[in-house]
């Protein structure tokens, strides 16, 4: 038990999260959980800004992704603490950006509640629970920053989240409006530039209206994938979960998903599980192949599969419909890795916050890995 007094209380509570079906049932002890293949898997720290740039071009250009290293690293730390009682099926977390679509005022035809309802249908036909980024006030033309007006959600809006919670659907706050402040599509963000005390309040506003209509929303996803570093702590009081996507790489690195900074977890998702059905099917049935236990997430755009057809959003939603878990289910785990008692005496966590600019274990030079053909559907986050 030393060792894990030596851990971080962000590294801890990441290791729990890493195992805790095995902690909850009783078949391992916290005293597994210092194995030295578990800090590599689960410690997070914000690389120097070269190193950030290297990771963001080698994403880019499919030299590293969320399978190499992240996810082997967790695998190996499963396989190193639980031997070949690792090998159970991987807990799929799917994830939907947006709703309302960011073009829905400008093209309700295309984009409006009937278009969702079809992409929806085909999810929880399949039985797919899944996390739908909610917009509280959809913008007209919100990739303008000019200030061209927004509108409260629509009755049949919110009829269709309303109905959507019936069907396992969990909801996230996608921002207020998803109106970008910058013009520049590289830098797209309706929060990046915001004070802390301006961020709380455009929290407070989307997040009461929401709340109004009885929809809770326990895990933020931001809008475009981007918001400051200065925001983790602001978010992370607020929200048990923070999503991010290829976006976040830049500012932060590319992170272990998911794992504790403060008291959220943060749950990044990077390509080939971010993307097209298409795009993510094939990285899938490698997971689906290799069963690791983890908890995984898949980040699919409702806009991007309507504007493809169904078909392929259809195969995904079959092969992966017994593997997807509840994001209920995963709350709960973090909810129950924050709250469990703490060893003392403990470090202090928050790495992203704390971390200096130079990493503690650099990571595996971007340009080792072997070439890779570009992925088909590979765009900019919403």
């Amino acid at each position: 038990m030393s060792a894990v007094r030596g851990m971080t209380e962000d590294v801890l509570r990441s290791a729990r999260l890493l195992f805790s079906d095995e902690l909850g049932g009783g078949v391992i002890t916290a005293a597994a959980l210092a194995h030295p293949a578990v800090l590599r898997a689960v410690r997070a720290w914000r690389p120097a800004r070269p190193v950030r740039v290297a990771q963001r071009l080698a994403l880019k250009a499919g030299r590293m992704d969320h399978e190499r290293p992240l996810l082997a690293r967790m695998s190996e730390a499963r396989r190193a603490v639980l031997g070949e009682a690792a090998a159970t099926p991987p807990k799929l977390l799917v994830r939907v950006d947006e709703f309302p679509h960011a073009r829905t005022v400008d093209e309700p035809e295309r984009y409006g509640t009937d278009s969702f309802r079809r992409f929806h249908r085909v999810l929880a036909d399949a039985g797919v629970p899944y996390l739908l980024a909610v917009v509280p006030r959809p913008a007209r033309a919100p990739y303008d920053p000019r200030p061209l007006g927004d509108r409260d959600l629509a009755p049949d809006e919110l009829g269709m989240l309303l109905g959507a919670a019936q069907d396992e659907v969990t909801f996230a706050l996608h921002g207020r409006t998803h109106r970008t402040r910058d013009a520049n599509p590289r830098r797209h963000s309706e929060l990046s530039g915001l004070s802390g005390y301006e961020l709380e309040l455009l929290l407070d506003d989307a997040g009461s209206r929401l709340g109004s209509e009885g929809i809770a929303t326990p895990v933020f996803v931001p809008p475009f994938n981007r918001f400051d570093a200065a925001h983790f702590p602001v978010l992370a009081e607020r929200f048990d979960v923070i999503c991010g996507g290829p976006e976040n790489v830049l500012p932060f690195g590319l992170q272990p998903s998911p794992v504790f900074h403060g008291r959220a977890a943060w749950l990044p998702c990077y390509p080939p599980l971010y993307g097209t059905a298409e795009s993510i099917l094939p990285a899938v049935q490698r997971l689906l192949a290799a069963p690791s236990g983890l908890w995984i997430p898949l980040v699919l755009h409702s806009g991007w599969e309507l504007d493809q057809g169904l078909s392929a959003l259809a195969r995904l939603a079959e092969q992966i419909a017994p593997y997807a878990s509840r994001w209920e289910d995963f709350l709960a785990d973090v909810r129950g890795a924050r709250a469990a008692p703490l060893p003392e005496p403990v470090t202090p966590g928050f790495e992203l916050r704390t971390s200096t600019e130079t990493e503690a274990e650099p990571p595996r030079d971007p340009r080792s890995f072997p070439p890779r053909r570009r992925r088909s559907g590979q765009r900019s986050g919403s």
